[in-house]
């Protein structure tokens, strides 16, 4: 009955849930008692009874079931062995009728399925040497990076800093001259040059009239994020006050990374990239007194700034103010900074000599009986000036003596250049002549133009001189004949500016000119402002102009295209100056002379450039 009754929970349960299939196992009939002295320790535990009861219990599955071998796999196995086995003939006897039996879209898969196992990465197989040849014809950086990011090897290979180096050859990237050109104020977060933001102020900031101190530079303490902006004022040496509104932005100068063409390349390719949009305002200063700025100069140490107001400012490169140089009686016309040393001319007829390190007067040299009106230096301790008096005069800085008086202009000298020991100055007289500055002598007289001469250019090989004629007029220097005379412009041509055989020429009727000094010819005509170019500038990338309209325009001197205006509220440029990382305009607003210093150095976070 015990089995029967088992037999019967057993096919209930079939129709139920899949359950483990129970197996009938017969069990022997002993009492508790003769059970226990038969088997007092069993060699394995007992199965657990089922749920039914009875003497049915379920065979647990197992945990790891045999494979059921597919034949299909065994075939494809066996296939594969046996046409490794054939020889090379019959392998594509026996591929070429497979395929001849496909339809088109196995055979579309047979080709996605082929076609990068027939693909060979060069550069896994071929030398380093060669692989740089090939990566050396590249002159794209944006191809360069994308070719690094196809592997490992491809980024070593385009990681070797012969391939920067040339692309920075191609690019004329030059080496900075230092490691701290590579560095700028590590920022999270630096405004764009236009941006409010850029010249906003933290809310605790004090206020301007809480913050008349002397100028000094930022200490370790400074935080970075934090702006010092202040009314400088500088004692003179003879006891006045200068003040001048600032705003300073410090650059940091540690954890300077290893130089590398590479981070070169980097550096400047974002420095480019900045003056198509962006630049950030690093330094503001405005005088509370008004003043024509009548020269501005730019130098790896210094930013010097003479007006007519008798005043020199002498800022740091960083735009810092540290010395306000008083001693002339009347407007300075003329300035020629030369390591610490500066030179300056003005009004009263004197020519002055200046330690930029203590801001002191270091001599005065009388002779001029008229406006001195432009300075130059041939060497550390030779000075040339030309005057209203229509002489020049060559001085020996160190002794404070006049070593020669070059006379034969008849008017007032506006302009000159020097070129190792030559000299040429141009005049009111519509003349320009060449000058040895040893000897003292006149080598040439360039006659030709029929108004005054306002502007010159001297590479020691070429003079360009530009005239109220509106003509500019091409010299040998070494002849002192007229080569050729360009025409173009209507009006006074009052800047120029000649790199190798290029010309660049501003003039009072707005436009500017750049010049192909191999053919003569104009290259490009920029209708740059809607009144006079006031100053220029140019290099092997760009030209930057400002005029009397107040505004700063940036050009590709390439193409001739319009890259960009600074977004400045000027009423008037007076002049500016650039590297390749900022630009220092001077310019007039609501009648006081400003100073801005816009950087284009990449902003960074620590050290990755």
């Amino acid at each position: 009955m015990s089995a029967m009754h088992g037999s019967g929970r057993l096919s209930s349960s079939s129709a139920t849930a899949s359950r483990p299939v129970p197996v009938p196992v017969s069990l022997p009939n002993h009492s508790p008692a003769s059970h226990s002295a038969a088997f007092p320790e069993p060699p394995t535990p007992a199965p657990s009874p089922g749920p039914f009861g009875g003497g049915f219990l379920y065979a647990q599955p197992s945990q790891s079931p045999a494979p059921v071998e597919d034949p299909y796999s065994t075939s494809l196995a066996y296939l594969a062995r046996d046409f490794c086995a054939l020889a090379s003939s019959q392998r594509e006897a026996l591929l070429s009728a497979l395929l001849d039996a496909c339809d088109t879209s196995t055979l579309s898969f047979v080709l996605a399925y082929v076609s990068p196992l027939l693909k060979k990465d060069p550069f896994k197989i071929l030398p380093n040497e060669i692989c740089l040849r090939i990566l050396s014809h590249v002159d794209d950086a944006r191809t360069l990076a994308r070719a690094a990011q196809v592997s490992r090897r491809w980024a070593s290979v385009v990681s070797d800093d012969i391939i920067w180096k040339g692309l920075c050859e191609r690019l004329h990237y030059k080496r900075p001259l230092s490691d701290r050109e590579y560095l700028s104020t590590p920022f999270v977060h630096t405004p764009a040059y236009g941006d409010p933001a850029a010249f906003s102020l933290p809310q605790n900031f004090p206020s301007l009239t809480t913050m008349i101190s002397v100028s000094s530079p930022p200490t370790s303490n400074t935080p970075l994020t934090a702006i010092p902006i202040s009314v400088t004022s500088t004692t003179t040496h003879n006891g006045e006050l200068s003040m001048m509104e600032s705003t300073y932005l410090p650059v940091a100068a540690s954890n300077i990374p290893p130089w590398s063409y590479q981070t070169l390349f980097k550096q400047r390719y974002m420095v480019d990239s900045a003056w198509l949009n962006g630049g950030v305002v690093t330094a503001r200063h405005v005088t509370t007194d008004q003043g024509v700025v009548t020269c501005l100069h730019l130098t790896k140490k210094y930013v010097v700034v003479a007006l007519d107001n008798s005043r020199i400012h002498v800022f740091t490169s960083e735009g810092r103010l540290i010395h306000t140089l008083t001693g002339h009686v009347m407007g300075v016309w003329a300035i020629m900074p030369w390591d610490d040393t500066l030179v300056s001319g003005g009004c009263d007829r004197d020519v002055r000599v200046w330690d930029l390190k203590t801001g002191r007067c270091k001599m005065v040299l009388h002779g001029h009986t008229s406006t001195v009106r432009c300075v130059k230096m041939s060497d550390s301790r030779t000075a040339i000036s030309g005057s209203r008096d229509a002489s020049l005069r060559v001085w020996d800085i160190e002794t404070g003596t006049c070593k020669h008086v070059l006379l034969g202009h008849q008017a007032s000298v506006r302009c000159l250049e020097v070129f190792g020991d030559i000299c040429v100055s141009g005049s009111y007289d519509t003349t320009a002549k060449v000058w040895s500055i040893s000897r003292g002598v006149l080598l040439h007289t360039l006659a030709g133009h029929f108004s005054q001469i306002y502007a010159l250019a001297f590479d020691g090989v070429k003079i360009a001189t530009g005239s109220l004629d509106t003509s500019v007029r091409i010299w040998s220097a070494e002849s002192g004949q007229c080569f050729a005379v360009l025409q173009g412009h209507t009006s006074l041509v009052g800047q120029l500016q000649m790199l190798g055989d290029t010309l660049v020429t501003g003039s009072s009727d707005g436009s500017t000119r750049v010049w192909d000094l191999k053919g003569m010819t104009c290259i490009h005509r920029l209708a740059a402002h809607d009144n006079s170019v006031t100053t220029l500038q140019f290099d092997e990338q760009r030209i930057v102009t400002g005029g009397s309209d107040g505004r700063v325009k940036v050009w590709d001197i390439k193409t001739g295209h319009h890259i960009r205006d600074l977004p400045c509220t000027y009423e008037a440029v007076w002049r500016i100056a650039f590297e390749d990382e900022k630009v220092v305009v001077l310019a007039s607003r609501h009648n006081r002379t400003h100073m801005e210093v816009i950087s284009f150095a990449p902003q960074v976070q620590g050290c990755e450039l």
